[in-house]
């Protein structure tokens, strides 16, 4: 069983949600990526999504995109994430990494390569927000065969064609959107969104996980009622942000983290 099931699976069997967090490789430094990856498990993380810095993050918020910008500044890159996720594993071989990020990194490297450097370096799964799920076949069919799961993501304008399509080929898990709109928004349409994950995850294979929109305890909460699990993105980025060292980066992320494994553990067994 791979990292991704074993995860929910032990998830399922203990009837809690999954809490996902995400960060930008490279920041707020070079040097605090790993040892946050490692306060973020510590504080009740099941699986990390790690931003791939990306000169043209389309789908992200400001607060990711200045994120990204700052990480780049710093010399962060694909090489240097798959760097990261290897020093992690030296201590962590069991907490799934997907790497999130855009097309254009992987299409320079070439489909087959891009996931025989990923799954050396360690990780489980990548998320490309400007894959369409209609040009996907040939990515998919590539890290399918190497062991690299492509997470697929819906959204409330997602038809019911589409979520066919994401539904028969999703891997690892599904990450339903909540908003149509960048990452960091706020106006939730709270009857729509438990709608379309029940739908989703009657349909699916896979668990659904649920993200944009989530920043505090409460929220997680009520978003965490209706999936499999929750994403916190940018909330947590822009906690972290304002560290003035890795191990102030280390100290806030878990500040910012535990309450909402706690809201996560008090909603009743699924």
């Amino acid at each position: 069983m791979d990292r991704i099931a074993a995860a929910f699976a032990g998830l399922k069997a203990t009837r809690r949600k999954a809490l996902v967090p995400f960060f930008t490789a490279g920041d707020p430094s070079l040097e605090a990526t790993v040892p946050l990856m490692h306060a973020l498990v510590e504080a009740g993380a099941d699986v990390i999504e790690l931003g791939v810095p990306f000169s043209d993050p389309m789908a992200d918020g400001p607060t990711i995109q200045r994120s990204s910008e700052r990480a780049l500044q710093r010399g962060a890159s694909t090489a240097y994430a798959f760097d990261c996720v290897r020093r992690f594993r030296a201590r962590d071989q069991n907490t799934p990494v997907v790497l999130m990020g855009y097309l254009n990194p992987v299409e320079m490297r070439g489909y087959a390569a891009y996931a025989q450097q990923a799954i050396a370096a360690g990780v489980d799964g990548v998320l490309l927000v400007d894959l369409p799920a209609e040009e996907s076949a040939d990515a998919r069919a590539v890290f399918e065969r190497e062991g690299l799961k492509l997470i697929a993501l819906a959204s409330p304008t997602t038809t019911a064609e589409r979520m066919a399509r994401l539904v028969g080929g999703a891997g690892g898990y599904i990450y339903y959107v909540s908003y149509a709109g960048v990452t960091g928004a706020d106006r939730i349409d709270g009857e729509d969104v438990a709608a379309r994950t029940a739908e989703l995850r009657a349909l699916s294979q896979v668990p659904v996980v649920v993200g944009f929109g989530i920043k505090d305890a409460d929220s997680a909460s009520w978003m965490g009622g209706m999936a499999d699990g929750i994403v916190i993105g940018s909330a947590l980025v822009q906690a972290i942000s304002l560290a003035v060292d890795a191990e102030d980066a280390q100290r806030r992320a878990g500040e910012f983290l535990r309450p909402l494994r706690a809201a996560l553990d008090a909603l009743p067994a699924a």
